[in-house]
């Protein structure tokens, strides 16, 4: 059954019960009906997903109960989150045009595919030029291509697309250190922040780009998020009622300045009590005994700050494109604010960016041999990228709704082969694969694999093979995350400071996870992460890294088809919650 017979069941269960029951749990209901749809496919003699390796073709087989149950209150089930709509344009294919149709070729600015000069300052003069025409696309052809500067993708609507990442290749011969300066880490140490942030594929508004790089060559570490270097730099345009998580609609106080379309700023701040940090560990007796105010890196996070997109503003009620994370209440003085003026609709893609290969550096003293960093990037997209010999390989740093597809890391070994910190919501990373290493590891560094920090929200791995690394929650209680479909040689170690607090808040679901190597760290969660789901994993056991949770009593956790990940329907969490999102 496709999307779009899904779709219409959806619709056709809303019209038989006009009248009956509300909006909310009509829609609600749509979704479960279809979702009784999905369950029906699967059991029946329909072909197996795709996504279902490992799994004898044509199977039939059941929904998992925990799936039929998150059905009946996909807005709000306690354990796993909504994050159908993850990704660019709401899991949106990215566009094949950009801008208003300006296409340009770097060759035309210089640009020598034969490696023989640096090529940098070609596409950057190729990349201005389309940003200064309102967007287009910037073709890199085929060809080796040497840089010695940072790519820099200032504007929006602008795509860099090379002829694949087969046959178009940057050679990046210089690090961030040499390109930029020393990056200390706001929170003291000798610690390098280039072990986390900034790329040499960089996407970042561009006023934003030079108000970061100011504040680093002037050795004042930034905030590096949506409200500038000290957080200062937004106005407040409404405030918000009281609403629930899931919600679509939200009352405000005023409309001025908000229309459809418009990219705001949903700002929570934490009250004396830290009540909204315990409502993000899922609230009840564990959060509300543990001690936040040590925790002064994680204190630090908050306000939390989620941006969306209004789809429609009538009155006093504003909709929003995405349902509402979390609960919104007075105590946390909610509002709609301004945010930087983000980077929308572009991307990069069809490219392999290669740093001359050095040693891996000695851990968090990366000197930035990074690959593609997306930062206050909104809508946007990497596809078909491939990076090799770098510290760091693809970052989201304060960056939403944004889809990394078709994304690879090789070569020597990274310290982060993804990293997704500084309240980073709603992307989607799929069809991505991080590779062995080609040379042993260096005493002294570290390797995690999939990162997640800094109350980063609704972020999902989708169809992955890792054949390094880990599942790295590198505490900064990210909440509200999936990852699904996933074969991993779980052989990293996750990080974090303990200042940052919890390594988990509430509904992190690890759903369909293939571990080679039957080591439990951070595979298995239900004895961790508080109001989780753990469900289709291997059979794993603790050895090397063990944890205990952060939270103490129930954690309300579930475990679901534990050891048998191939008997679990559906395979894929966020493409079945997809389906139903229409």
């Amino acid at each position: 059954m496709d999307e779009r017979r899904l779709g219409f069941m959806a619709i056709g269960f809303i019209e038989n019960n006009k009248g009956n029951i509300s909006r909310r749990g009509l829609l609600a209901g749509a979704v479960a009906a279809a979702a009784t749809a999905v369950g029906a496919t699967a059991a029946g003699s329909g072909p197996a997903s795709a996504t279902a390796r490992g799994t004898a073709a044509g199977a039939p087989r059941a929904a998992t109960p925990l799936w039929r149950e998150f059905a009946a209150a996909p807005f709000t089930h306690p354990q796993i989150p909504f994050i159908g709509r993850a990704g660019h344009r709401g899991g949106s294919r990215p566009p094949r045009r950009t801008g208003r149709g300006f296409v340009v070729d770097v060759r035309r600015h210089g640009a020598k595919p034969d490696g023989s000069a640096d090529a940098a300052p070609a596409i950057n003069r190729a990349i201005a030029a389309a940003g200064e025409r309102g967007g287009g696309t910037v073709l890199i052809p085929e060809g080796t291509y040497r840089i010695d500067d940072i790519i820099r993708i200032g504007h929006s609507d602008v795509v860099v697309r090379g002829a694949g990442s087969g046959r178009t290749k940057l050679y990046a011969t210089r690090n961030l250190t040499e390109l930029i300066g020393t990056y200390g880490s706001r929170y003291g140490g000798d610690k390098s922040s280039w072990s986390w942030a900034g790329g040499l594929i960089w996407l970042c508004p561009q006023d934003r780009w030079a108000s970061l790089t100011d504040a680093i060559r002037a050795k004042s570490w930034p905030f590096e998020g949506w409200t500038g270097n000290r957080r200062d730099e937004w106005r407040t345009l409404a405030t918000v009622a009281p609403a629930r998580r899931g919600d679509r609609s939200i009352t405000v106080d005023g409309t001025t300045g908000l229309r459809r379309g418009a990219l705001v700023l949903l700002r929570l701040a934490d009250d004396a009590g830290h009540t909204l940090l315990e409502h993000m560990a899922g609230g009840g007796p564990g959060p509300e005994a543990y001690h936040w105010d040590d925790k002064t890196k994680l204190t630090s996070y908050v306000p939390y700050e989620w941006p969306v997109r209004i789809t429609s503003v009538h009155g006093h009620r504003v909709t929003l494109e995405r349902p509402l994370p979390l609960d919104v209440r007075p105590e946390w003085d909610p509002r709609l604010t301004t945010l930087v003026t983000p980077l929308t609709g572009s991307g990069v893609e069809g490219l392999t960016l290669e740093a001359v290969e050095t040693p891996q550096s000695p851990h968090l003293l990366d000197k930035g041999y990074n690959g593609v960093a997306f930062q206050c990037a909104y809508d946007c997209w990497a596809d078909d990228i491939t990076v090799r010999h770098v510290d760091n390989g693809f970052g989201l740093i304060a960056a939403s709704a944004c889809t990394l597809r078709r994304t690879r890391v090789a070569g020597r070994g990274s310290h982060h082969p993804y990293y997704c910190r500084e309240g980073s919501h709603d992307n989607l990373i799929e069809d991505f694969t991080v590779e062995r290493r080609t040379v042993p590891a260096p005493a002294g560094t570290q390797l995690h694999g999939i990162n997640v920090e800094g109350l980063s929200s609704h972020n999902v791995w989708s169809r992955g093979l890792m054949e390094m690394g880990t599942f790295d929650s590198h505490r900064g209680m990210p909440f509200a995350n999936v990852r699904t479909d996933i074969t991993v040689e779980n052989n990293g170690r996750h990080g974090g400071d303990a200042s940052a607090g919890p390594l988990f808040g509430a509904r992190f679901t690890h759903w369909n996870i293939r571990v080679t190597n039957g080591r439990a760290g951070l595979m298995r969660i239900d004895g961790l992460a508080p109001y989780s789901a753990t469900v289709g994993i291997s059979e794993v056991t603790e050895f090397d890294q063990i944890d205990v949770p952060d939270f103490t009593g129930d954690l309300h956790t579930r475990l679901e088809a534990y050891g048998t990940p191939e008997a679990v329907w559906p395979p894929n969490l966020y493409e079945a919650q997809r389906a139903l999102a229409g």
